[in-house]
């Protein structure tokens, strides 16, 4: 995945303002509900699918892979 090479105004702590209104949206693979994420202009947000009018979490790509692989390498405690 590419970093997003069009400007980005800034939302809080350095994420840019992302428009998620028309994001395509992915379950994981157990169905509905749980995390969802998008892909959108370069970033990858997350959401919880159970509150999708909720908060989203805004990754760059370097940042979602270190998520990604500390979370199956048992990182959170997550099962």
């Amino acid at each position: 995945m590419a970093e997003s090479t069009v400007p980005q105004p800034v939302a809080g702590w350095g994420r840019p303002a992302l428009d998620l209104s028309g994001a395509d949206w992915q379950s994981g693979s157990r169905g509905v509900g749980g995390v969802e994420i998008a892909f959108v202009e370069g970033f990858v947000a997350m959401r919880n699918g159970e509150r999708p009018d909720g908060p989203s979490l805004v990754f760059a790509p370097r940042e979602w892979r270190k998520f990604v692989l500390g979370t199956r390498g048992g990182r959170f405690g997550l099962t």
